[in-house]
């Protein structure tokens, strides 16, 4: 899946191009409206994120330029600007949603993700497997080898993250930041911990093993060959 992220905010720019990256997304970065239409009228995007108050041309000219073009796909603007009125020009000239800043990566994630289900264009499967290992997100059951397996909530998602992108080995940072929507703390133990008790819930009396530790890079969830 690709995303265009039009923000001149080079701060927030680039913490918006890592975040969707380390989520599985590829992701292209303009500084300013010019080049910001340039790459949405010429390159085919899934998404686009786009600021309100931009160099060249602002926010709402690139998504009057993107409507005009014909092309439907879904606009998010991620923005510092809050007033109704804005909200509500962002909205009739053709925008899916709308989100201010300042904004947790998590919320903005969700909203991606939501978009891009809603134009279809994203199916999430309702049950995530790996091995003999279940995890039905509508019913919010995970089972193993058929036996129902009881989490708490922080291990249901972790659990749901790991089977997500499975096979990749995740940093700590990554999983801090989508499990517990905070900024990873070197002087902390809460993942280690919690990778511990969902080893014991998930994988211990079981095989094949499932969760694995890459030493210094992070953890992956994977069926070893």
């Amino acid at each position: 899946m690709k995303i265009l992220v039009v923000e001149d905010e080079p701060k927030t720019g680039d913490y918006l191009r890592q975040g969707l990256c380390e989520a599985g997304f590829v992701v292209d970065l303009a500084r300013d409206g010019l080049d910001g239409l340039h790459l949405a009228l010429t390159e085919a995007y899934d998404l686009a994120i786009l600021d309100v108050m931009l160099p060249g041309i602002d926010g709402w000219q690139v998504l009057q330029g993107v409507r005009r073009s014909g092309k439907d796909m879904p606009v998010l603007f991620l923005t510092a600007k809050d007033a109704v009125d804005d909200r509500v020009k962002g909205l009739e000239l053709g925008a899916d949603d709308y989100l201010v800043k300042p904004f947790a990566f998590s919320e903005l994630l969700a909203r991606v993700r939501t978009l891009l289900r809603r134009g279809n264009k994203l199916k999430e499967p309702d049950v995530l497997r790996a091995a003999d290992l279940e995890l039905d997100l509508l019913r919010r059951r995970v089972t193993r080898c058929g036996k129902k397996i009881d989490l708490t909530a922080k291990e249901f998602s972790l659990l749901e993250l790991l089977l997500r992108r499975q096979g990749e080995v995740l940093p700590r940072s990554l999983i801090a930041s989508q499990v517990w929507d905070m900024n990873f703390d070197s002087d902390t133990n809460v993942i280690e911990v919690a990778i511990r008790r969902l080893r014991a819930k998930v994988d211990d009396g079981y095989e094949p093993k499932l969760i694995h530790t890459a030493r210094g890079m992070g953890y992956v969830l994977e069926v070893a060959e």
